[in-house]
């Protein structure tokens, strides 16, 4: 039954009003993707390919790949690892009111 209601639903937009996430929820969500876009952008910005990345940072390729493909919940240290051979660490930073920030260091 709950299968074929998300295959009724086609799109993000279609399925997004219809899970009653909490505002923290969404938060969550949006900065997980934006820490996640931030270490695709930074791999790729520097030509580093997911193999290449795992013998650098000593995190296997698959994890890697499912971290990049938000398939996974990655623990703080395993996306720390990830970031320093990129040259990149994580900040702690107030949060402003409406809005989520992400920073990663260089």
């Amino acid at each position: 039954m709950a299968n074929n209601y998300v295959k009724s639903l086609t799109t993000w937009n279609d399925l997004k009003p219809r899970l009653n996430l909490t505002q923290e929820e969404w938060d969550e969500i949006s900065l997980k993707n934006r820490i996640i876009g931030e270490i695709i952008e930074a791999r790729q910005s520097q030509d580093v390919t997911q193999q290449c990345l795992e013998e650098l940072s000593g995190v296997r390729q698959p994890v890697i790949a499912r971290l990049e493909g938000n398939t996974s919940d990655p623990r703080l240290t395993t996306i720390l690892k990830i970031l320093r051979p990129l040259g990149k660490t994580l900040a702690i930073v107030p949060i402003e009111e409406g809005t989520v920030r992400v920073k990663v260091n260089n």
